[in-house]
């Protein structure tokens, strides 16, 4: 319990030590001096003035908050860069982000783990489905251009469609931060939009980890990563088991590059500074590139353990092919007119900016096939008018020699 008549008294002190006035304090601090009076007469100041009297003081927020100075000879945790009691003050903050009304939720922040009902009456045969997730170097993108709360779209969004396209219902989320400091600003930022993309995802966010390693990371710089809890009905599971010869094969338009392709972006930036500047499809090439991951959960949804759906794959890291392979069973494969992909121009852009071939590009990049969905031939039209203007038709399933077969050329003046 913080003793705030102590506080108060060791600021005031502390003020007086300096040789200030409570004015001159109010000016250095940006705030009124009637401010400064009441955190002398035991009102607690904000987080992030808590903050600034440090820094004026010289001090830790630690010794701000339990009224007394340490000693300089003996070692803390606040001197080695986490002050504990600055960290509890944020995770106060972080209560209005996480206030749910999912009546499955138990409890909120501040116990050891959360507690989360998994009695599912309407689903036979529960199985949870479990994914881990992380933004990539796009999250390094995002500290350097401001898009923090962005980014957080993009881990969500990605992580619920690697449940949704095993035919499972997202449920609840745990997120972990790692920084090199805690900064109250940016870590509730992240909080917020991961939280907000839960709900758009309809799922909750029941809690996680604020990791803070000083001496691992540096001052700045942040690490996201998050872990789903999905369910689905053991008979409905959608693992491409149901595949056969003469299906269809569906694509879900992306947005952009999604969450992959980004080293290589990076790349293309340093040794390319100029194409910061240039615009693309109407708007700025970082706005471009930093669009959020698109979220297929809430077009697939009604959709799921429908049987007419035999397989589907989330289009990331190793492209169309590297993906969709991955549903495909033994002796049959995907045959995709490159020709029919609703390529964008910001993909023409990099492929041109950097001299990429096709291969590299289709290898790298999703180029704007962001979810596939391998259907019954019988019922493609049905599936397509579910989906809406989004979807459209690639190829179809084939006896081949491989899982995979490309034909035509990408259009690139899409």
């Amino acid at each position: 319990m913080l003793d705030t008549s102590r506080i108060a008294a060791f600021i005031a002190a502390k003020r007086r030590s300096l040789g200030l006035t409570q004015t001159d304090m109010a000016e250095r601090l940006g705030v009124s001096f009637q401010s400064v009076s009441k955190w002398e007469n035991g009102t607690l100041p904000n987080v992030e003035y808590l903050i600034a009297l440090a820094s004026l003081f010289d001090l830790t927020v630690d010794e701000i908050l339990a009224g007394r100075e340490k000693d300089d000879e003996h070692f803390s945790y606040s001197k080695a860069g986490v002050n504990i009691s600055y960290t509890d003050a944020i995770k106060r903050e972080m209560r209005t982000c996480l206030q749910s009304s999912d009546p499955r939720v138990l409890n909120g922040v501040g116990p050891f783990a959360s507690l989360y009902d998994i009695s599912f009456p309407g689903i036979a045969d529960p199985v949870l489905v479990l994914k881990a997730e992380e933004p990539g170097s796009k999250q390094k993108l995002a500290m350097e251009y401001g898009y923090a709360e962005s980014v957080c779209h993009d881990m969500i969004n990605h992580l619920v469609n690697d449940i949704a396209v095993m035919g499972a219902r997202p449920l609840a989320v745990l997120d972990t931060i790692v920084c090199g400091a805690a900064e109250k600003d940016t870590i509730v930022t992240f909080v917020k939009g991961i939280s907000d993309a839960c709900r758009e995802n309809e799922c909750t966010l029941v809690g996680g980890e604020t990791s803070i390693q000083p001496s691992v990371i540096d001052r700045g710089l942040y690490i996201l990563t998050s872990t789903v809890a999905g369910i689905a009905s053991r008979s409905r599971i959608v693992d491409g088991s149901k595949i056969r010869p003469g299906d269809a094969v569906l694509a879900l338009a992306s947005n952009g590059l999604h969450t992959n392709g980004y080293s290589l972006v990076r790349l293309l930036m340093d040794r390319m500074p100029q194409i910061k500047l240039e615009r693309v499809d109407g708007l700025p090439f970082i706005e471009q590139i930093m669009k959020p991951h698109t979220a297929y959960y809430p077009m697939v949804k009604s959709l799921l353990g429908d049987p007419a759906i035999h397989g589907m794959a989330h289009i990331t890291g190793g492209g169309i092919e590297g993906n969709l392979r991955r549903i495909i069973p033994d002796g049959i494969g995907a045959d995709i007119d490159l020709a029919k992909l609703r390529t964008l121009p910001i993909f023409s852009f990099i492929r041109q900016a950097g001299l990429i071939g096709d291969d590299e590009m289709l290898s790298t990049f999703n180029c704007g096939a962001g979810l596939i969905l391998v259907v019954s031939s019988g019922e493609k039209a049905r599936i397509m008018r579910a989906l809406g203007k989004a979807c459209y038709e690639i190829g179809s399933i084939r006896e081949l020699g491989r899982k995979v077969a490309f034909r035509g050329r990408i259009d690139w003046r899409a």
